[in-house]
């Protein structure tokens, strides 16, 4: 039955980006335009050493690599431009703000550069729903100095966690949308907490863990 007089129900919708809303990977975009051509084989060395968070790989090679020091921040933009999004995006957001009994606020959580996915969602997502890596840039030069915050593996914990708080939101009432290995903390917490995990790809790790999988080119399937 439909409370359309009463209070809607608060859900907190979070989703990836790099191949969750999008086809592509921001590294591969990226690289492609500046040129470089085994973005992945040294995504699959950094995997090896375990150095860093999985999901985490194109901040560090952005921060420590030779090859990707010179990207600026109008390079990370001119990628989001470049990057190609599943369908009706849009659509599925105003679809669910459409519901009667459910309010649902979304955010889009991920370790892509925060300016590749503003980029890519411009008119879609607002900024301030967006939480990505954030640098910190060179005053004069524009060169990326340090990293502020990566959301990957157990970072994106930490996003999640403290925009369930910002909106005082029960942990059940958090829906999580992902696609590959860096969604796996993330989809465990969701879950322990009795909320919704829901795969978009058929990345072993996470389709055993999601309360849910999703194969489709568009977002209205989720």
């Amino acid at each position: 039955t439909s409370q359309q007089n009463g209070p809607k129900r608060e859900m907190l919708l979070v989703s990836d980006f790099d191949q969750t809303l999008s086809f592509n990977d921001s590294g591969i975009v990226l690289s492609e335009m500046l040129g470089i051509d085994d973005f992945e084989q040294r995504v699959v060395g950094l995997a090896k050493i375990h150095l860093i968070q999985q999901g985490g790989e194109l901040p560090y090679l952005l921060l420590h690599d030779p090859e990707y020091r010179r990207v600026r921040k109008e390079h990370l933009t001119a990628v989001g431009k470049r990057i190609r999004l599943k369908a009706n995006i849009q659509l599925m957001l105003e679809l669910l703000q459409q519901l009667d009994d459910y309010h649902f606020s979304f955010y889009v959580v991920s370790a892509a550069p925060e300016e590749v996915i503003q980029s890519a969602l411009e008119g879609i997502v607002a900024p301030e729903n967006i939480c990505g890596t954030q640098f910190r840039y060179h005053p004069d030069t524009g060169e990326i100095q340090s990293i502020v915050r990566v959301p990957a593996g157990y970072g994106k914990v930490v996003v999640v966690e403290a925009l369930r708080a910002q909106l005082a939101l029960g942990h059940d009432r958090i829906v999580y949308v992902g696609d590959g290995s860096s969604d796996v903390n993330v989809m465990l917490h969701v879950n322990r907490l009795d909320g919704l995990t829901i795969a978009v790809s058929e990345n072993p790790f996470i389709t055993q863990i999601a309360k849910r999988t999703v194969l489709s080119d568009d977002a209205l399937g989720v």
